[in-house]
Order: C-alpha cells, then sequence, then structure tokens
C-alpha cells in the first residue's frame, strides 16, 4: 500500500490532533507501533512539525472520522486522478559516485569474458552508456591503458543473481539462433553454479599430438619404438681387413 508523503511529520499531527489508535497510525505512516507511542510520549520525532494531510489532499476527514470510530478500519490515501497511471522512470541504472570510476573496469571484463552481452545489456547491468561501452569494445577509450578487468559483482555495481540472469538471457537467445557453442562458450553462457559443477572435457595437449595411433578398428595403439643397442654404434667393422687380404694376394 502506498504511504503518506513525510511519514513522520503526519503522524506527528494524526497523534496530536486526532483518537486514532497508535496501531492504525503505524499501519498508514509505515513505521512502528512503539515509534508512535514514542511520539504520543515526546521522546521520539522531538521538534518534528505536524503535516496536515487534510491540507495536503492525502487524507479525507471522512476517513478520519471511520477510523476513530473503529479500531479496525485502516486508513487509506485520498485517491489522486492525477497519479493514475504513472509509471516508474526507465533508465540506466544509478551509480553511487564512489563507484563510477570503477565501471569501465566492469564494462571491459563484460566485453572480454561475456560477448554474447549486448551493449543494451551491458548498459542496464552496470549503468553506462552505449558510447562507453563501444569506446571500450573498440579499445579507443581514453583511459583503456590503464584499466584492468574486474568483475562487477565484485565491485558492487551488481548481483550475482543479476548477472546469472542476464548471461542465461543471452545464451536462451544464441541457441535460438542455432549458433554453435564450443566449451569455453558453453561455461560463460552458464550461471556460476553450474559452470563450476560442469565436468571438464579431457583434451590432449599439441605435444603429445602423434604419439597415438589408431588402427582400423578404432583402438588406440601405441607406437613402439626399437630399442638399439648403444654398443652397436661404436662396435662398426673396421676397413682395415680388406686391405690385408690385397697385401696377402702381392
Amino acid at each position: 500500500m502506498a504511504k503518506p508523503l513525510m511519514a513522520k511529520a503526519t503522524a506527528v499531527w494524526l497523534v496530536d490532533n486526532t483518537t486514532i489508535s497508535f496501531k492504525q497510525i503505524a499501519d498508514f505512516v509505515g513505521m512502528h507501533e512503539l515509534e508512535i507511542q514514542g511520539i504520543a510520549d515526546g521522546d521520539v520525532a522531538v521538534g518534528v512539525k505536524g503535516y496536515d494531510p487534510l491540507a495536503n489532499s492525502q487524507l479525507t476527514q471522512e476517513e478520519i472520522d471511520k477510523a476513530q470510530a473503529s479500531p479496525l478500519h485502516k486508513l487509506r490515501l485520498k485517491f489522486n486522478p492525477s497519479a493514475a497511471g504513472e509509471e516508474k522512470r526507465r533508465g540506466p541504472r544509478y551509480t553511487p559516485l564512489s563507484k563510477r570510476q570503477d565501471r569501465p573496469n566492469s564494462i571491459l571484463w563484460l566485453v572480454k569474458f561475456h560477448p554474447e552481452l549486448s551493449d543494451a545489456q551491458i548498459a542496464k547491468l552496470v549503468g553506462t552508456t552505449k558510447p562507453t561501452i563501444q569506446s571500450i569494445r573498440e579499445r579507443t577509450h581514453w583511459n583503456i591503458s590503464n584499466m584492468q578487468p574486474i568483475d562487477p559483482v565484485a565491485l558492487g555495481l551488481c548481483k550475482q543473481s543479476e548477472l546469472d540472469a542476464i548471461v542465461q538471457k543471452a545464451a536462451a537467445a544464441k541457441a535460438a539462433e542455432g549458433g554453435v557453442m564450443n566449451d569455453d562458450e558453453r561455461r560463460k553462457l552458464v550461471s556460476t553454479e553450474q559452470s563450476l559443477g560442469m565436468e571438464t572435457e579431457p583434451k590432449i595437449p599439441s605435444g603429445m599430438e602423434g604419439l597415438e595411433t589408431f588402427t582400423l578398428g578404432g583402438a588406440p595403439e601405441k607406437v613402439e619404438e626399437e630399442i638399439v643397442d648403444a654398443d652397436s654404434f661404436f662396435n662398426l667393422p673396421s676397413g682395415g681387413g680388406d686391405d690385408e687380404d690385397d697385401d696377402s694376394r702381392v
């Protein structure tokens, strides 16, 4: 339920000018019942001037009379036709000033490790603009040489659940397009918990290529190298015997 403007000041006015119960006032302004009792005792909201909800069109006298007559009646804000149909303004996420200097590093991390994310998704996730993302993608950003990729979750720019959700959405979009994902891309397009639970596919290092051959049946067969006796390299037949035979014939 919507709450009134200047809740504490409105509570002060209702305590001073009506006989509505503390529970009813607390429910209406969104405060605890003990706080309302503290206002009545003079321990809370000392020096706060009361805010008249009747003069500011937040309550009607009829609504106050109903609440005073019945302790179970819940106060409701006066309907304001001018506020009907209002929607929350949509735009980039607000980023505190203390964390805005970290946004380029988080964008670089997202561009590097999640290239499947669109500029619009990154802008919504960390609260930035598309020109900034484009300059980092093209490495034309004025501070690109001093930037380092840092996880936006570690920087506090978004929640892990938000990052996982947007990555899952990108994975679904790529699957719908029929794109083929390799093992590395598949790990990037899943959540952190799923990625940690995935089994690693065995890969043969490039330096071991050629050490195994396959028979016609498909079973691997090790190549046995011929063992050569080292002494055979040194006990080679000498050529002097032919010369002795020639001398004897003479």
